[in-house]
């Protein structure tokens, strides 16, 4: 054969070979098939599926074992303190601002106060948040809910009413200063139209209140029409989140509402593997039937 024709059979024979070659790799390294399905999540069933994501974040279980881990009181929080401590929270006294209609039935009764739960290496403690907010160092996580959430921007914001600024003015200045993880718990049922920045502005201008009617119930926000606000930045986990930590499939919310008890319910839907929707299904299907917070 001449050398010509030998060295074009040789690439001939390179190319052939290569391509197979590529292709099994192709082949080989072929991503799974996405699926998809979904659930109805009222807002008890979604405070249960974050509170169990939560208590399994790799940074709260860090901090568990070696840390320590504030967990400020709130109602998507009381199902955190349940799944981190795997008792039952006392979800009255876990209500720090009370949001209620406000006319008609109130179903949560007054409770004694209970601290906020502190844990030191995995070890609850019983002092003041002050206290424990003196003694966060970096690593160290506090969790704490949120009134109003901006997912586009990923931000949130909580209601002020305290003069000093309740919880919120006790913990953030040290959770900044000293590099302490804040992970914010809050569901869907809290997206807020507009932007959370313009609207804390707005919630902070020194406007004149018009005086409330008499004989009109005061009780949402007490001695006060409209509360300030004040901006967190954090760890945000919704239900999406929730779904991600727990299962590992990405999840959207659909949309939103119902009735029969579905008020204020998200519809997500969540894809990935067969493997990762099926954990999610039965993830979701574990959650639902949570009584709503009143109960």
């Amino acid at each position: 054969m001449k050398k010509g024709l030998r060295e074009m059979v040789f690439l001939v024979v390179i190319a052939v070979g290569g391509s197979l070659l590529f292709s099994g790799i192709l082949c080989a390294a072929e991503p799974a098939k996405i699926v998809q399905s979904g659930a109805i999540l009222t807002v008890a069933e979604s405070k249960r599926l974050i509170g169990k994501a939560v208590a399994q974040m790799p940074v709260v279980k860090q901090a568990l074992a070696n840390g320590m881990v504030i967990v400020i009181k709130g109602t998507t929080n009381a199902y955190v303190a349940e799944e981190i401590t795997g008792k039952k929270a006392d979800r009255a006294a876990f209500v720090t601002g009370r949001i209620e209609p406000e006319k008609g039935t109130k179903n949560l009764p007054q409770a004694k106060p209970v601290n906020h739960l502190i844990l030191e290496k995995g070890k609850v403690i019983d002092i003041p948040l002050a206290d424990a907010a003196k003694k966060l160092k970096a690593g160290d996580v506090v969790i704490k809910g949120a009134n109003a959430l901006d997912y586009k921007n990923k931000l949130a914001a909580v209601n002020i009413l305290d003069p000093s600024g309740g919880t919120t003015g006790i913990t953030m200045p040290i959770i900044v200063a000293r590099k302490a993880h804040l992970v914010i718990p809050v569901g869907l049922e809290k997206l807020v139209a507009g932007d959370v920045a313009e609207l804390t502005l707005k919630m902070r201008e020194p406007v004149e209140l018009v005086p409330v009617p008499a004989g009109r119930s005061t009780t949402r926000f007490p001695g006060h029409l409209v509360p300030s606000m004040w901006i967190l930045t954090g760890e945000i986990v919704t239900e999406l989140e929730a779904i991600k930590i727990l299962t590992g499939a990405t999840a959207f919310q659909a949309s939103a509402g119902g009735i029969s008890g579905a008020e204020g319910s998200s519809w997500i839907v969540f894809r990935g593997t067969r493997d990762q929707v099926k954990k999610a299904l039965d993830l979701t299907n574990s959650v639902q039937g949570e009584p709503p917070y009143s109960e």
